[in-house]
């Protein structure tokens, strides 16, 4: 064996020892990679699912939100309504009070009339019983004037 098959056969077994230590951790690798393949295939199995419950969620949601829509249509379309009859509430309020004030009018120009009558005649009618009072009170002075003369 001469010095060049001996370094030969260093070298060889430097690299078989190269190998060797860089084996273990390719191994290692490996199975990290594994691990890892494994872990999204996983999540990919799991994902489908999740994602069809996704979409059915949306989809309720959207039905919902269409029936929601729907139901605040009828709401405006009742509103409205509502809005129209507020309106010929009003304007029935507006044509009562206006009638309101007619008949008021029409009505108390002859209720002051005859208030101012029914106060002429109670007047009237106490003037009356006072003449009538006065009468009797000098007609009895009179009488007591007479009875002492005579």
């Amino acid at each position: 064996m001469n010095g060049g098959q001996i370094a030969a056969l260093i070298a060889a077994g430097a690299f078989l020892m190269l190998v060797i230590v860089l084996a273990v951790p390719i191994l290692r690798l490996r199975h990290t990679i594994d691990a890892a393949t494994d872990t999204l295939r996983a999540v990919q199995v799991r994902t489908g699912p999740l994602l069809d419950n996704v979409h059915l969620t949306v989809d309720n949601v959207n039905t919902a939100l269409s029936q929601a829509h729907v139901t605040l249509d009828g709401v405006n379309v009742q509103l409205a309504k509502v809005d129209t009859m507020t309106a010929h509430a009003a304007s029935a309020t507006a044509n009562i009070s206006n009638l309101v004030t007619v008949v008021s009018a029409a009505a108390a120009n002859p209720l002051v009339k005859a208030a101012a009558f029914s106060f002429g005649l109670r007047r009237a009618n106490a003037a009356r019983r006072g003449a009538e009072e006065d009468r009797e009170v000098r007609s009895t002075l009179k009488s007591q004037r007479k009875a002492r003369k005579g």
